[in-house]
């Protein structure tokens, strides 16, 4: 099965799609302060929680949401519907370097998919281009909580300098133009639920869906556990960032 659809799988009950509670969630898109009729986007947006609850928040927003998963668009467009705010959603089936913009943004986000760009840094520079001057940039990314073995790092098919550690990471973004005036540390817990959730609802559908698909299903949910639990919990971090541009 390819890797966007066993994603969609694995998030079908955790829609935020990253370690972050909906208590955190609606914490950081208030402390974005958008203005009214603002303009949000979101760069690998999957079934599009983030940019529904921004737009559930403010009423008067509108927001694109891009993304190369067709099943995940498709789940967003269902969501937005049921939710009201379809009239206001723009979902673009396309790359996340791909998307262009006629007008600048009020909010960016990259959540959980800097790997589009490259890492942190190349996301970052990606969504600059995006916002207008007093626009905000909401970033989600990996640090190391722990300094990982290497081992964990032939698991994770990671270089040690794939991430930094917390502090390393807050660098790496305001060395890239930006001041950080918000974020979120994700806690274990938050953890916890994220990853019970994704192996869970991807070993559900396989377990539902007999044959060759769910046989990869259920390897891969396996294989994702396994990493987990005996490679990167409580050395793998998360952060999401509120950073302005300077």
């Amino acid at each position: 099965m390819i890797r966007h659809l066993i994603s969609h799988l694995a998030h079908r009950d955790h829609p935020i799609a990253a370690p972050v509670s909906d208590d955190a969630l609606e914490r950081l898109l208030r402390r974005a302060r958008l203005p009214a009729r603002a303009r949000v986007l979101d760069l690998g947006c999957g079934e599009a929680e983030w940019i529904i609850r921004a737009l559930e928040l403010h009423p008067e927003a509108t927001a694109d949401g891009v993304d190369v998963s067709e099943a995940a668009l498709a789940a967003a467009a269902e969501r937005a519907a049921a939710r009201g705010v379809a009239d206001r959603l723009r979902l673009h089936h396309t790359t996340a370097a791909g998307h262009t913009g006629s007008e600048p943004y009020d909010l960016v986000l990259c959540v959980g998919a800097t790997h589009a760009f490259g890492g942190l840094t190349g996301s970052l520079q990606a969504m600059r281009r995006h916002l207008g001057p007093a626009g905000r940039a909401l970033v989600g990314e990996g640090f190391w909580e722990t300094t990982p073995s290497p081992e964990i790092l032939a698991l994770l098919d990671a270089g040690p300098d794939e991430y930094a550690d917390l502090s390393g990471t807050v660098e790496r973004a305001e060395r890239t133009g930006y001041a950080t005036v918000h974020a979120h540390t994700s806690t274990r817990a938050e953890w916890d639920v994220y990853e019970w959730s994704w192996t869970g609802s991807l070993t559900d559908w396989a377990l539902d869906h007999p044959g060759s698909d769910g046989d990869a299903a259920l390897a891969a949910a396996r294989d994702h556990r396994a990493v987990w639990l005996d490679g990167y919990r409580d050395v793998l971090g998360f952060v999401t960032l509120l950073l302005r541009p300077v």
